[in-house]
């Protein structure tokens, strides 16, 4: 048998050839410093707020944005009407520890500042630029958190004794300093105290050789009110009536006047609100409409927007009744 033909070998099997390295990266540049943000940092959305107001035919904006990682804040406010006229442009920088707000038509700055000197211990001052006049104050934290210390005095000093308060948990007083019609130098004592008396709160106020007393009841029905101003005797009292979560009746009264008001207040939910009154001193009758919480931010109302309409009835001349409304809308870019 004839031997068979020798079998070539396998052909080799070749490595492929390695990938080519990529090309360096350039050396990353340091991100640039910016007034909104620390380097590296998103800079904040910006929050733009405008408000019209019907009866006054003015719109008012506010601008406001976050700085430096939200440790400070910028905020631009002014009015315009509806011709476009500016008026009222307000510039302010708001910090934890100072503040600036420039009057953009008077030039005039006021600065504002608070300062830990230790623990227990804070240091404020104000002081306007155009005036040349602040206050500086120093707040001091006794031993208990819930008593403070404070000492006030003008900046130039008039040569006053400076302004003393002690406040307490029922309160505060303060004895101050004061000159009088015929110039004398005279020692003036004002505070509140405020304790729990039969279920309720009974406040003190004294102010100006004027005591103010007030009583306050509430519960989940009811509030009531009396108070009396002295040595006027001037008394008045209120009420409050609850229905329901939903309805709520409110009544004032003046007896050194004679003037009475009375509010009826229907809510719908969160974000819908019925109010109508009538005020005897201007004899007046009023009902509005509020679309968005009443006391809220625009913030956290339906698309970010509050509407109010209002209807007022004045009792001597029905003709001139007007409708007033009020619109505030917020913008977060």
């Amino acid at each position: 048998m004839a031997d068979s033909a020798t079998a070539p070998p396998p052909a080799a099997i070749e490595a492929p050839a390695p990938a080519p390295a990529p090309p360096a990266a350039p050396p990353a540049e340091a991100a640039p410093f910016s007034l909104w943000s620390f380097p590296g940092r998103q800079r904040p959305g910006i929050r733009l707020t405008s408000e019209f107001d019907s009866e006054s035919s003015v719109f008012f904006h506010k601008l406001s944005l976050k700085l430096f990682d939200n440790l400070a804040k910028l905020k631009l406010s002014f009015n315009n009407d509806h011709r476009g006229q500016v008026s009222q442009p307000q510039l302010a920088f708001i910090s934890k520890h100072l503040s600036l707000h420039y009057d953009l038509e008077d030039h005039n700055t006021l600065l504002k500042g608070s300062f830990d000197l230790a623990p227990g211990l804070n240091l404020r001052a104000v002081h306007d630029v155009n005036a040349q006049q602040g206050e500086l104050s120093v707040l001091a934290n006794l031993s208990d958190p819930n008593y403070a210390f404070q000492l006030s005095s003008p900046v130039p000093s008039i040569g006053l004794v400076p302004k003393a308060t002690l406040k307490f948990p029922l309160g505060e007083v303060s004895l101050e300093e004061r000159e009088d019609e015929e110039v004398k130098r005279v020692l003036s004592i004002n505070g509140i105290v405020k304790a729990n008396v039969f279920n309720g709160v009974c406040t003190a106020q004294y102010a100006d050789d004027d005591l103010k007393l007030r009583y306050s009841f509430k519960d989940e029905q009811m509030s009531f009110l009396p108070a009396i101003s002295l040595p006027s005797n001037a008394l008045s009292f209120a009420f409050k009536r609850r229905f329901g979560p939903s309805d709520k009746l409110s009544y004032w009264y003046n007896f050194d006047a004679d003037n009475w008001s009375a509010v009826y207040k229907h809510t719908y939910g969160k974000d819908l609100k019925f109010k109508t009154g009538y005020d005897s001193e201007v004899r007046l009758g009023w009902a509005s409409l509020w679309v968005g919480e009443e006391s809220g931010k625009a913030k956290a109302a339906p698309l970010k927007m509050k509407i109010q309409f209002m209807l007022q009835v004045p009792q001597d001349d029905i003709k001139s009744s007007a409708l007033m409304f009020r619109v505030k809308k917020r913008w977060d870019i």
